[in-house]
């Protein structure tokens, strides 16, 4: 803007319009930077980064490797009639499987339900 802007601004009757988002202006900013000093103050009470010696790291004897294992349900219902408790159960709710080879596809088979094959016969 040139002068003459400023002056047609300052002599007319409309002061309080610029004069407001000016304002406004100021207590949008001034916000802002409340809002970014809360922010360095919260991140300063915050616990340090562990170190590098505080990282986890894999053990003497190597990565672990993952073990698979075939598993059955535990009966909840046994003969007896009588219902097991909660304190009677595993902690996983499946114990071993004794039989530990994989049920494989079979020839023959469909391979899933409505699939369109023959099926077994």
């Amino acid at each position: 803007m040139d002068t003459a802007s400023y002056v047609v601004l300052a002599a007319g009757t409309n002061v309080w319009g610029p004069l407001g988002a000016f304002i406004g202006g100021l207590v949008i900013a001034g916000a802002l930077v409340a809002a970014v000093l809360v922010g360095i103050r919260v991140m300063r009470q915050e616990p340090d980064r562990p170190t590098e010696a505080e990282q986890p790291h894999l053990p003497v004897t190597g990565a672990i490797h993952e073990i698979s294992e075939m598993r059955e349900p535990d009966e909840v219902h046994p003969d007896e009639g009588e219902r097991l408790m909660p304190y009677e159960l595993h902690a996983s709710g499946s114990r071993r499987k004794p039989d530990q080879h994989r049920r494989r596809w079979s020839p023959g088979s469909s391979g899933s339900f409505g699939g369109g094959g023959g099926g077994r016969t």
